[in-house]
């Protein structure tokens, strides 16, 4: 073994003394894990759509495949086309593809600001917009999570010689909460700055005629700077775009990064994504369905002393707090037949381990009253083994204090 592989086995043995190992495993059970909320993903029609698509490119001639940056021949019509009808589906201008929500925050942040400028942002913002900021090298402020009054403050200390951007989520991934986007974007016009909003997990699931969002939800699509929305959510595909004015479109595609200096997705992709957004017209009815459903699971746990936070979409977090707790549940409702998962720090603050159910329009009242049942019965039985093996380690040994930096991931 060579100098470096023991010190990265140090490093993962701390790891796992703190329960925060991690293991790629296959899917098992009934899914109640992945965001795939209106259930779309494994849907006949999706299927059918992509496959359609891709009888008309071959009768036509046309590549499935683009093997360039989209700057040097990588784009073709079918990226054309479809960030056009992004454009249209979120009330933009103009939209820009990228291969995923993380490059697609990373590469618009990185790109719209700069040293001079400042950004405030919500403390449980996804990792790939604090990274983003972190590249952009502007001055960062972090203000409570969807704290009204916080945010207010901060956008009153005046800042000179640049931008002031607020960047929150609509939809957030990991507390199941929705943003009070109508009120934020009110704040932030009356201070002058733009407002960008990540909109990946509302999108599908929110929103008037288009279902575009919790954006068009709030009638906010001429108040906003920039909307990031990804497809690998309630669209059950891959990939993401921005979208904005066709300004902010014309410079992402000369100064973003994460765009420029990758290769382009492919037709077969763009068909893809074509194909679930005409599996969104055809029937609204899923984002109803999955909203309904969520809200069953959250009244019954809820019911039990369960806290699941302040959440209201298909995202129904049972917060746990020991990391070691909430790897153990995940195992025991795993082994009653459900796939759910424990997300522990740093996705999560330190202290806030939990189980993460997510909700799909394609489940039944049967599966969420036993999966109810089910997490309801393992958080107690946890509960006990975690105060029992807390109770032991003190008899056993003295405290021993883990630094863990709270604000590393901001």
């Amino acid at each position: 073994m060579t100098a470096l592989d023991l010190e990265l086995s140090r490093r993962l043995a701390s790891l796992r003394e703190r329960g925060l190992e991690r293991a790629l495993t296959l899917p098992a059970g009934v899914d109640f894990a992945s965001n795939d909320y209106l259930g779309l993903a494994g849907d006949p029609a999706l299927l059918a759509g992509v496959r359609r698509r891709i009888e008309h490119a071959d009768r036509e001639g046309e590549a499935a495949f683009s093997p360039a940056a989209r700057l040097l021949r990588g784009t073709t019509a079918a990226h054309l086309a479809l960030e056009r009808r992004l454009a249209r589906f979120k009330g933009q201008e103009a939209a820009l593809l990228f291969p995923s929500g993380y490059q697609a925050n990373v590469g618009l942040l990185s790109a719209l600001l700069g040293p001079a400028d400042r950004a405030i942002s919500d403390a449980q913002n996804h990792a790939s917009i604090i990274d983003g900021l972190r590249l952009s090298g502007c001055t960062k402020v972090v203000v409570p999570h969807l704290d009204l009054a916080a945010l207010a403050g901060a956008l009153a200390v005046p800042h000179v010689g640049g931008r002031t951007v607020v960047v929150v989520e609509s939809l957030y991934s990991m507390d199941g909460d929705l943003a009070p986007l109508g009120a934020i974007a009110a704040l932030c016009g009356e201070a002058g700055a733009d407002l960008v909003v990540d909109d990946a997990h509302a999108t599908g699931l929110y929103g008037g005629e288009r279902a575009s969002g919790w954006v068009e939800a709030g009638g906010l699509e001429t108040r906003v700077a920039a909307v990031v929305t990804t497809f690998g959510k309630a669209l059950g595909v891959a990939g993401a775009c921005v979208s904005g004015s066709r300004t902010l479109i014309d410079l992402l595609v000369i100064s973003s990064r994460g765009f420029v200096f990758t290769t382009a997705q492919t037709p077969l992709w763009m068909w893809s994504i074509d194909a679930a957004l005409d599996c969104l017209e055809a029937d609204r009815g899923r984002a109803r369905r999955a909203r309904e459903l969520a809200d069953r699971l959250r009244s019954r746990l809820r019911a039990s002393g369960l806290d699941t936070l302040a959440s209201a979409g298909p995202i129904v977090p049972v917060v746990l707090g020991d990391n070691r707790r909430a790897l153990a549940a995940a195992a025991a409702v795993q082994a009653r037949g459900f796939d759910v998962r424990a997300v522990r720090p740093p996705t999560v603050a330190p202290g806030t381990a939990r189980l993460r159910l997510s909700v799909h329009a394609d489940r039944t009242v049967e599966e969420i009253d036993a999966l109810a049942a089910v997490v309801v019965d393992t958080c107690a039985a946890t509960a006990v083994a975690a105060s029992d093996s807390c109770a032991a380690t003190a008899e056993a040994a003295p405290p021993v204090v883990v630094a863990v930096a709270g604000d590393e991931r901001r």
